[in-house]
């Protein structure tokens, strides 16, 4: 039977608020959990949701929450500074018996990952795999996965989009574009040639399939599985066309350096021009496999997925 009682950690106002409206909406039971400093409690994305202010390495308190509200499935949308905090909630999941953890993971498909912000995020959920290239052999060595070994089924759903320190929590969605590029200076900023196809989809499309996926699904299809989403195939490029096309236009400028404090953004368009900013990526197999991309969108039948030009009013 799908789920119906939910909590939700990092609740703010770019995902994991729009995440608690989404189940909101759809009639189901969810309660915020929000640390004492946290601002985001009074946002109208929260409306219809219990508030519960907790410490999060407060294993027993937090297990108390839980199970007094009867959660089922915990989600985690914690940005990169706080997710070292995802592994006390684990543990408090396990305390109170939840069903199902929906680990920080809107972005790049993270199964395969061996360095950076990607690979916490394998092996706090996954399995973190490790390939080297030795005598034209590749050794995968598995690390037994932190959540798995709590006995805790995961959820992943990947919509392409690198996460940097800025970008854990949202990812790069379609609204993050006029950032990436510095469309607010008057041009539209891209790093060298920006023709790899890659995966684009705005917060109200992520985090409606996330709700959408937790109430109608059986458990079956949710436990340890992934859904790669997409809400639009393009590239930088073509984007940059539709703002030369807009009245006033936004012109494209190609550069070998972004602006100065452009440091997030250069990373960014760095993995945008090598490809890797598509949901389809495969990281055991370092590239991209397009069919991939959209496989889970297919869950959603009968849904309108937004286009670049539809949330950029272009």
């Amino acid at each position: 039977m799908p789920y119906t009682s939910f909590a939700v950690a990092g609740a703010g106002p770019t995902i994991g608020g729009r995440i608690v409206q989404a189940l909101i909406n759809r009639g189901a039971s969810v309660v915020v959990l929000a640390r004492p400093s946290s601002r985001s409690t009074a946002s109208s994305l929260l409306q219809g949701a219990k508030i519960a202010s907790v410490d999060y390495a407060d294993v027993p308190g937090v297990s108390t929450v839980l199970r007094d509200n009867n959660v089922e499935v915990l989600i985690s949308a914690l940005s990169f500074g706080a997710l070292q905090a995802q592994t006390p909630l684990a543990e408090a999941a396990q305390a109170a018996s939840v069903k199902l953890l929906v680990p920080s993971e809107f972005g790049m498909p993270t199964e395969g990952a061996t360095d950076g912000v990607l690979a916490v995020k394998a092996k706090f959920a996954g399995t973190l795999v490790f390939l080297r290239v030795n005598h034209h052999r590749l050794l995968a060595n598995k690390l037994s996965a932190y959540v798995k070994s709590l006995g805790i089924p995961v959820l992943r759903i990947h919509r392409g989009g690198h996460n940097t320190r800025r970008l854990i929590q949202n990812g790069m969605f379609m609204e993050f574009i006029p950032w990436l590029t510095g469309v607010e200076l008057g041009k539209f900023h891209l790093l060298g040639q920006q023709n790899k196809p890659s995966s684009f989809t705005s917060l109200d499309d992520v985090s409606g399939f996330v709700a959408h996926a937790l109430t109608t699904f059986p458990s079956s299809s949710l436990h340890d599985a992934t859904y790669r989403i997409e809400g639009e195939r393009t590239s930088l490029e073509a984007i940059g066309a539709l703002y030369e096309a807009r009245v006033p236009p936004v012109p494209i400028v190609h550069v070998d350096k972004l602006l100065d404090g452009f440091d997030k953004q250069t990373f960014i368009q760095t993995n945008f021009a090598e490809g890797r900013l598509s949901a389809g990526w495969d990281n055991y197999l370092d590239k991209d496999v397009p069919e991939n991309a959209a496989s889970g969108n297919k869950a959603w039948g009968g849904h309108h997925w937004k286009t670049v030009k539809e949330v950029l009013g272009l």
